[in-house]
């Protein structure tokens, strides 16, 4: 049996290059990791494929730029007490275009307190998220809902094993550049490898020239696969290759990865989100920074980021380094706050617009 823990050594090497460092479409990713890593790339896809048997690793999967792709946002809901656990399951089992669903709390009674449910939502570009957000808010009985688009996105990686060692206050040299979001269209082609290119590898797939099997799979030569999906990285379509850790849930032996997830709330001047959005978005302990405008129910904060950590006391030191920070640049922050996580549900995003089609012919049947 092969250790499975994330915290084993080698896992630990493995880990903290497999979860967020292997950037874009990379033909062989299980080398890369190996070489980045210095670890034997046999053992490298053994202890990933073992990982992920035991459920230590999520999901191992190619991620995709979605915001490019798919109209997204972040979605507070008000739900009556009474129904907001049937409101979650029906989020998470029965809307495929919902990724993470998560019931936030705060520590004291402030803007948005009632808007106890959030989930990330993306609908394929020439539908409605609006539509689609009234017709999730009818069959769960929310009495409100508040869509957040992403104007720009400073920081989106995971990193969680790497992430637990980082001291409040570290911060990269330069700000972070934000990522427009911009529409990007696909033709038929195209979107067959990406299909099959997002699909979650199997512990058996996890081998050399793992790509061989999608490529089969979406009818094309590897040649023409590799083609394709290199041309999608240079769109910026592609995101990271990834391992996931079940980082929500403890582990078969009983290990957490992480106890707390925080969402960090920033109110700033309007005309200064790029520049705040940077400041915050370079510090080390984010796993994602956005520019989204939250509006009045929540003092019209513009800046949010989460971070993950196992201890409460150190995930507000953080947020406190980040605060310090803003203030002497002399960023102005009208409002801050912190959002935490409870029972958490994370999938991806499904995007596909002939399944959003079928999806929709079902719900309004």
């Amino acid at each position: 049996m092969l250790p499975v823990e994330h915290d084993d050594p080698i896992n630990a090497k493995i880990l903290a290059i497999s979860e967020d460092k292997i950037e874009g479409f990379v033909r062989e990713p299980f080398e890369e990791i190996a070489k980045r890593s210095a670890i034997d790339v046999d053992l490298v896809m053994a202890r990933i494929a073992a990982m992920l048997r035991a459920g230590t690793i999520r999901r191992v999967r190619q991620t995709l730029l979605a915001t490019n792709l798919a109209d997204g946002a972040l979605v507070a809901w008000k739900v009556p007490e009474d129904k907001i656990d049937n409101a979650f399951d029906w989020m998470f089992q029965r809307d495929p275009f919902s990724g993470h669903v998560v019931l936030r709390s705060t520590d004291t009674v402030t803007a948005g307190t009632d808007y106890k449910l959030w989930t990330t939502v993306k609908v394929p570009h020439g539908f409605s998220l609006q539509q689609h957000c009234e017709l999730l808010s009818k069959k769960v009985g929310a009495e409100r809902f508040r869509l957040m688009s992403a104007k720009g996105i400073f920081t989106l990686g995971v990193g969680h094993v790497r992430r637990k060692t980082i001291e409040p206050g570290s911060k990269a040299d330069q700000p972070a550049k934000m990522i427009p979001v911009q529409v990007v269209d696909l033709g038929e082609d195209e979107w067959k490898v990406l299909l099959t290119l997002k699909r979650e590898f199997t512990p058996e797939e996890i081998r050399s020239t793992p790509w061989a099997g999608r490529a089969k799979e979406a009818g094309v030569s590897l040649d023409e696969f590799y083609r394709v999906a290199e041309q999608l990285n240079a769109r910026k379509i592609i995101g990271r290759f990834s391992t996931f850790l079940e980082h929500v849930k403890p582990s078969v032996g009983g290990v957490r990865v992480t106890r707390f997830n925080a969402l960090f709330h920033w109110a700033v001047p309007p005309g200064r989100e790029i520049e705040a959005g940077g400041e915050v978005g370079r510090h080390h302990i984010l796993t994602h920074c956005y520019w989204r405008e939250a509006g009045p129910e929540f003092k019209n904060v513009n800046i949010m980021a989460v971070a993950h950590g196992t201890d409460k006391q150190l995930l507000l030191e953080h947020k406190a380094a980040i605060d310090r920070h803003l203030h002497s640049i002399g960023i102005p922050v009208a409002y801050t706050n912190v959002f935490w996580g409870g029972r958490s549900e994370i999938k991806p995003s499904e995007i596909a617009p002939q399944v959003y089609r079928e999806w929709l012919r079902e719900m309004t049947s």
